[in-house]
């Protein structure tokens, strides 16, 4: 149960556009399937009634989330940074995804640099592999095997904005503990008769924002048991 005395930084209205927007957001690239939607169903039955769950779950278009989160650019902030955690955390940053961001960042009133540093550097890679139709830009091989990624760091900018993500609500902390994986997925190799192929890395080597992503997630785990005094269990 959540403490009583735990108070969430924004209103209830600023909540539940804040989390349409994330919604919209996983829905944007047409992989949102059925499982994810129950999922996320299933989460919002915990903080909302019936038609508040409905609401949530209709796209929102970046004008109208605007109007509501764009007057505190603290909270403008925050809800970017989560949205593009969101749009990470499945391993796959794509074109569709890219465009909301941008709507959104443009509608907020915010500067484009770490969407900019994000776009450029997905596309270059996207464009040095062989075109299979797949309309994404995948995050593995984001640097050349050639360069030092510890000399030549240059998603350090996306790093340090997304590290100043501050967890102050309870329905989003949930969200952010559901939405991103609680595990690294494991390395394989793949055989074919009998003999190793090729050898897969744990996806967490192959996402350079995976630290990122598991940082977030510990925030919103450590907010929930230790301001909000409820049982975290069910996400670890």
């Amino acid at each position: 149960m959540v403490s009583t005395t735990t108070k969430s930084a924004y209103t209830d209205e600023q909540t539940a556009v804040w989390i349409r927007g994330l919604v919209s957001l996983a829905w944007a690239d047409g992989h949102f399937d059925t499982k994810e939607q129950a999922m996320i169903s299933a989460l919002l039955n915990k903080d909302f009634t019936a038609e508040e769950k409905a609401k949530a779950m209709e796209p929102i278009s970046a004008d109208e989330l605007a109007k509501v989160l764009g007057g505190d650019r603290d909270l403008a902030e925050n809800f970017l940074r989560t949205a593009v955690m969101v749009a990470l955390a499945d391993e796959d940053y794509s074109i569709s995804e890219d465009k909301m961001l941008q709507q959104y960042c443009q509608a907020l009133k915010l500067k484009p640099d770490v969407l900019n540093v994000l776009r450029s550097t997905f596309q270059s890679i996207a464009d040095a592999q062989p075109a299979d139709g797949v309309e994404s830009f995948p995050t593995s091989g984001l640097m050349p095997p050639n360069i030092d990624v510890d000399q030549v760091d240059v998603l350090h900018p996306v790093r340090d904005w997304l590290d100043r993500m501050d967890v102050q609500d309870p329905k989003i902390a949930r969200l952010m503990c559901k939405m991103i994986p609680a595990q690294c997925p494991f390395e394989r190799d793949i055989t074919l008769f009998g003999r190793k192929v090729v050898h897969i890395p744990p996806l967490c080597k192959l996402n350079p924002l995976y630290d990122q992503l598991v940082g977030l997630r510990f925030r919103a785990l450590s907010y929930l048991a230790d301001d909000c005094k409820e049982d975290i269990s069910e996400y670890v």
